[in-house]
This record gives structure tokens, C-alpha cells and sequence, in this order.
């Protein structure tokens, strides 16, 4: 793999601790679990729009998957308040712990650092602020101006031509390996961060690198380029 010069990262649970989500889902009265099916469905109905040549936006599609996943009873909320106070909890998400230390480290080797989400960089903006980070990045990309969603290819090249770049020397870090497995298909390079231990799918192009924590990234980095 060459060493790339922009590194591209994915925001939602690759740079943002998407768990307090479940407890907003509790606060509704909602079961708190209900928080994962929620983010798996609202990113299928996503990518079934892409592959039909639709787009919409992340927050429209996520508030009808909410609107049919919560209980018509035990809510102490009306529907269409628990669908904003759910929604509303993406603007108070932290940074992973390994995050800000990670991108000071990659920044300051060189690199170029920019995000590419298939949510609005509103919310990457709002993160990055309270999180100290937002100096470090140079552009906040998201689907929202690119042609579908990710992990279709011509979002991959938007966000290339939007660095005015080669696929070829942009490196996508992500935690979703369907994310990689488009990146590596559009020519990126990859890195998985796997946080969790878990057993990479193989039915999914394999990724360039495989790192546990985002301040390992600069030393594999060394490891794995020419």
C-alpha cells in the first residue's frame, strides 16, 4: 500500500460514541436496546435508497425508522417527542477516548485529515468542537453532497475530488467493514479499527490494516506503506 495523503475517517461510532444513545431511548420509555436496532435499520433503508439511485438525508430517514420502531405504548413521551429527543442526543455525542489523541498524532506526521459520513457534517462540525479537534481536519465531507450514499463509489470519488486527489492516496478509517469494503472497491486504501475484538467478515474485501485503538494508526501506518 503507498502511503496515502489524505486520511479519511467515518464519524458515526468510528469517531463518535454513539452509546448514550441507548439511554435516550430509555428516557422515552422506550427498551434502551431498541438503540442498536434503530441505527442498523435507519443504515439499510439508506443503503436500499442508494442502490435504487434515491438519496435522503440521514436525519429524514432516521426519524421514520423511529416513528415505526417505538412502541405505540409505554412511552412517557408522545411520539413525535421521543423521535426528537432520540434524534436530538446526536448533537451532545462525545469523541471515542482514543480520538483526539489519534488525529493530533496523524496531523502532525503530515497528513491530511478529512471525514466523509453518510450523516450531516453538522453533527461532525458540533463533535469536533466540543471535542477540541475541529483545527485538525480540513474538510468536514458528507454524503449530503455527494451522489448516494456510502458505501456506493461515487461517494468515495466525490470525497477524492473534493481533496482534488487520487482515490489512491486517500486511506478510509472506519469501524463498518461494508464502509471499507466500498472504500477498497473505489481504490482507497483501509483501516479498520476494530475497537470490539471482533472477527473481521469474510466476505468483505480485507482491509489494509487492522488497528485497536486510532493512536496506533501513525506507527502502522510506517508499517505498511513504502
Amino acid at each position: 500500500m503507498a502511503r496515502p495523503s489524505v486520511i479519511v475517517f467515518d464519524v458515526n461510532e468510528t469517531l463518535s460514541d454513539m452509546s448514550p444513545l441507548s439511554h435516550r431511548f430509555a428516557e422515552t420509555g422506550a427498551p434502551a436496546e431498541l438503540a442498536k436496532l434503530w441505527f442498523a435499520t435507519l443504515l439499510r433503508d439508506g443503503f436500499a435508497l442508494a442502490a435504487a439511485g434515491d438519496a435522503r438525508g440521514f436525519a429524514d430517514i432516521g426519524r421514520n425508522v423511529l416513528m415505526d420502531l417505538l412502541p405505540e405504548e409505554g412511552l412517557t413521551m408522545g411520539k413525535e417527542e421521543a423521535a426528537d429527543h432520540v434524534l436530538a442526543g446526536f448533537q451532545q455525542l462525545a469523541l471515542q477516548p482514543d480520538v483526539a489523541g489519534g488525529v493530533s498524532a496523524l496531523q502532525n506526521a503530515g497528513y491530511r485529515l478529512v471525514t466523509l459520513s453518510n450523516g450531516s457534517a453538522q453533527v461532525a462540525e458540533q463533535l469536533f468542537s466540543s471535542g477540541g479537534i475541529r483545527d485538525r481536519f480540513e474538510r468536514l465531507l458528507s454524503v449530503e453532497d455527494a451522489p448516494a450514499w456510502k458505501p456506493a463509489p461515487s461517494s468515495y470519488r466525490y470525497a477524492a475530488e473534493a481533496c482534488s486527489t487520487a482515490p489512491g492516496q486517500m486511506l478510509l478509517v472506519a469501524v463498518h467493514p461494508w464502509d471499507l469494503h466500498g472504500a477498497a472497491r473505489a481504490g482507497l486504501g483501509t483501516a479498520w479499527l476494530n475497537r470490539t475484538g471482533a472477527a473481521y467478515p469474510g466476505h468483505f474485501a480485507a482491509s489494509d490494516i487492522e488497528i485497536t485503538a486510532l493512536t496506533e494508526l501513525p506507527a502502522a501506518l510506517e508499517g505498511h506503506t513504502r
